[in-house]
This record gives structure tokens, C-alpha cells and sequence, in this order.
């Protein structure tokens, strides 16, 4: 906890120490007015930037659900609801997931895309990205296809190169509700 606060402490004095640089060194070269005018927008910029990652789940819209979707090949024709968002982070993870209530004809039209992908694996056994896996971080691109006893799930894959976290994001059509839940999992 204490690593945390000093951390954030650390990170506030170079936020203040660069906006009042932004002031100080032009009103020592004679220009006093224009160090005031960047100094605010400095601060204006950095202040939007803290804040859009904090109500980044406020902002996050149904044109951000659906360009996610569209990474998977999924697209939405009909109308949705978007009835949850959560997204979690900290040093070196991230979280993001979201539900959205489909109409029965998009359920219907997405688990039949699913089903008839040429890798689908009807059995329930799936293999795990996380394993020690050589192409963990320099692999193709995979899109796995499957069904368990609850939903049917397209799995997107993408090693991002070594030392970076792969994109790893997946999407479940519940079998009982019209309900589709996408998960975004950044390690």
C-alpha cells in the first residue's frame, strides 16, 4: 500500500513540476503571458487525460462495443442493449468486460456463424493460450470456435511480440438469454 501512495505521489510531483515549468521557463525568457496561456493548457490536457481514465467506463459507448465485436467478424444488425461494463486495471493487467442484450435473430445468426466455422471443436476440451507456449508472444493471430454446456464462444488470440502482453478477448453467447459478454484480458 505504501509503494502505491509514493508511487502516486512520485507521479503528482512531475505533473506539477511540468506544468509549473511550462510557466516558469517562458516568463524567464520574457514572456510572461504566454507561460500563463501554456501552463493552462498543459494542465487542461493532462487534467482530460486523468479524468477519461477515470469514467472510462461512463464514456465507453455502443460504437466502442460494436468496433470490439467487429475484430471478431461479429456484427450486430439489429438493435442492443448495453446492459453492463466493467473494466479493471492495474500495473501490468488489464480487465475489460461488457454484456449486451441481443435480439434473437443477431443470437441466432451468431451461434450459427460459430457452428459452421471450419474450427469448430465440438468437444468441450480446449487448449490454453497461457500454457508455455513458444508462440506465446510471436505466434499467428488464432481465432478458436467452440461450444461448452452454457454458451458458445469465439476466442481471438494475437501475440503482440516479446515483452508485450498478447490480445487476448472473448466472446459468449449465452444459450438460455439473448445475452452476449465479451471479455478483454490484457496480462
Amino acid at each position: 500500500m505504501e509503494v502505491y501512495i509514493i508511487g502516486f505521489l512520485l507521479i503528482l510531483a512531475i505533473i506539477i513540476g511540468l506544468i509549473w515549468l511550462c510557466f516558469w521557463l517562458p516568463k524567464k525568457l520574457g514572456y510572461p503571458k504566454f507561460g500563463k496561456y501554456l501552463s493552462i493548457i498543459v494542465g487542461v490536457i493532462i487534467g482530460l487525460y486523468v479524468l477519461s481514465g477515470i469514467f472510462e467506463d461512463e464514456l465507453f459507448s455502443k460504437k466502442n462495443a460494436t468496433e470490439l465485436l467487429a475484430e471478431q467478424n461479429i456484427k450486430l444488425n439489429d438493435e442492443f442493449e448495453l446492459n453492463e461494463n466493467k473494466s479493471m486495471s492495474s500495473i501490468g493487467d488489464y480487465y475489460h468486460t461488457f454484456t449486451l442484450k441481443i435480439s434473437e435473430k443477431d443470437k441466432a445468426r451468431i451461434i450459427n456463424e460459430i457452428k459452421t466455422s471450419k474450427n469448430f471443436n465440438q468437444d468441450k476440451q480446449t487448449e490454453s493460450y497461457f500454457d508455455n507456449r513458444k508462440d506465446y508472444y510471436n505466434g499467428p493471430k488464432r481465432i478458436k470456435n467452440y461450444e461448452t454446456e452454457n454458451q458458445f464462444i469465439r476466442e481471438l488470440f494475437e501475440p503482440n511480440g516479446e515483452g508485450y502482453a498478447p490480445t487476448w478477448r472473448k466472446i459468449e453467447i449465452d444459450k438460455k438469454e439473448n445475452l452476449l459478454i465479451f471479455e478483454d484480458i490484457d496480462e
